[in-house]
């Protein structure tokens, strides 16, 4: 165990996602618990979200949308505030949009960004704020969106990187970054029993889930969305650290999602359990522990452990 505390140095959570939003779905109550224990929290995003979907019809006009990344970076700052986090920073890429389409091939996107270059904007984060644990995405994305692949890409390659002086040297020779080694990487995870609540409580509430199967779905269709839980979801037993956000850091998470207007609609799947229904599914947050370089016991229910 490493004893930070007593060199001065404040433990330090990083979580770095995609887009506005993203932070409070996967990492909120991580963020809320780490604030609430007096550990540093640096929340890094890496688009401003451009190119999202408004969820709400009143707010989707052609205005909104051009002015997106402004209103998602109010939205964020608002749900900061739940949860109790104070510093955040953007990576500068443009929002991605979905694989295929037209925001793929646009120059300043992240997906179109050189991976080196893009590492070395994180590391610089990396160097500047000292975290101990920094959190990213699986090689899917969670979910397959450009802009998370690019996420775990780039967050990987700076968690090696950052102590390491032999890259992007000009950071502690011209700006007196000096390298810094972070002690633990996660990824986040969405077990496979999560899945199996909340479609059985949407199920008896007459609702369908993202992975509800269309009534007309061809034996193509269905093999295909099989193919994609598979890639989304991981087997409990996967799972390496269960932190239990029950309770304030729930509450916090739950606010602070409500603050991310355009993009979350109280009629989401995500959202039609209600509170009861985080309660039984999102009580706990789910992590794979990618690399450590200090000694821990496995399965943790701390991103901290072996550190403080």
């Amino acid at each position: 165990m490493i004893d930070v505390t007593s060199t001065g140095h404040r433990p330090t959570l990083m979580t770095v996602h995609a887009h506005p939003d993203d932070e409070t779905i996967g990492t909120g109550g991580a963020m809320a618990k780490a604030v609430a224990a007096g550990q540093r929290v640096v929340l890094i995003t890496c688009t401003r979200g451009e190119m999202g979907d408004i969820v709400v019809p009143a707010m989707d006009t052609p205005e909104n949308h051009r002015r997106l990344g402004e209103i998602r970076a109010v939205e964020l700052e608002r749900a900061m505030g739940h949860l109790g986090v104070t510093e955040w920073e953007n990576l500068g890429y443009h929002d991605s949009d979905m694989m295929g389409r037209v925001g793929n091939h646009d120059p300043r996107s992240f997906w179109k960004a050189d991976l080196d270059e893009a590492a070395g904007r994180l590391v610089w984060f990396v160097r500047r704020y000292r975290p101990d644990v920094i959190t990213t995405y699986n090689d899917f994305g969670g979910y397959g969106h450009p802009d998370h692949i690019r996420t775990h890409d780039v967050g990987i390659r700076a968690f090696d990187r950052a102590g390491d002086p032999a890259w992007y040297p000009e950071q502690f020779e011209e700006e007196g970054l000096e390298p810094w080694t972070p002690s633990k990487l996660y990824e986040q995870a969405i077990p496979a029993s999560v899945r199996e609540q909340m479609e059985a409580r949407m199920r008896e509430s007459g609702h369908k889930s993202f992975w509800s199967v269309p009534d007309d779905a061809t034996p193509e269709k269905i093999a295909e969305m099989e193919a994609f839980a598979a890639k989304m979801l991981v087997p409990d037993e996967a799972v390496t650290t269960w932190l239990d956000v029950s309770g304030a850091p729930l509450q916090a998470k739950w606010d602070a999602i409500h603050e991310h207007v355009t993009q979350i609609s109280d009629e989401s799947p995500f959202m039609l359990m209600g509170f009861d229904g985080w309660r039984e599914s999102w009580a706990n947050e789910a992590y794979i522990l990618r690399e450590s370089r200090v000694e821990t016991s496995l399965p943790e229910t701390d991103l901290f452990a072996g550190i403080v």
